[in-house]
């Protein structure tokens, strides 16, 4: 399976969530799955790519070409794919992937997020959408769709079942592996 993950960029983010990346992506190689990820270097994504090469697992790079001015690029990646906008990256995610992992992120994490559940729900995609809630990254997030829905701007029924969420990576795996 070509598992597309979006998470953050940032090299200043707590230890704890660059070890349970890594984890992450150890297991992404173990599994036999691939990764298909923003070419980071640093950060959530960063860890999670080299939890994939350190263990001899498939690794795909999408990113602008301007995008080194903000971040490092991974090196390591059997394959780089440029693109000139972000845009255009989100389509080659969308295109190269089997399935989805939202570990945590920042606003361009958020944005990647919030496209991808738009598109489910619109029938564009039927694949697999699982928000990695480590140490209940995104519990705040969790509780304004609980509110949003509430108040009517959402329907449960339907947003709610297009993503999944797990809090341990043996949990997200069950959930992308069944069928």
């Amino acid at each position: 399976m070509k598992i597309c993950l979006y998470g953050a960029g940032s090299n200043q983010i707590k230890s704890k969530y660059l070890d349970e990346s890594y984890k992450l992506g150890e297991e992404i190689a173990k599994r036999g799955h691939s990764l298909v990820f923003g070419g980071g270097s640093t950060g959530v994504m960063g860890a999670v790519s080299k939890g994939v090469i350190d263990n001899n697992g498939k690794v795909l790079g999408i990113a602008p070409e301007w995008m080194e001015e903000y971040e490092g690029m991974c090196k390591d990646c059997d394959e780089f794919i440029y693109t000139k906008s972000m845009d255009e990256r989100k389509s080659l995610f969308l295109k190269h992937s089997d399935a989805f992992i939202i570990a945590p992120g920042g606003i361009g994490t958020l944005d990647e997020f919030f496209e991808i559940i738009v598109l489910r729900k619109l029938h564009r995609h039927d694949k697999k959408i699982i928000v990695f809630n480590m140490f209940g990254y995104y519990d705040p997030m969790f509780e304004m769709i609980d509110f949003m829905i509430d108040e009517g701007f959402m329907k449960e029924e339907i947003d709610k079942n297009t993503f999944k969420i797990a809090d341990t990576i043996e949990k997200v795996f069950k959930l992308l592996e069944k069928e």
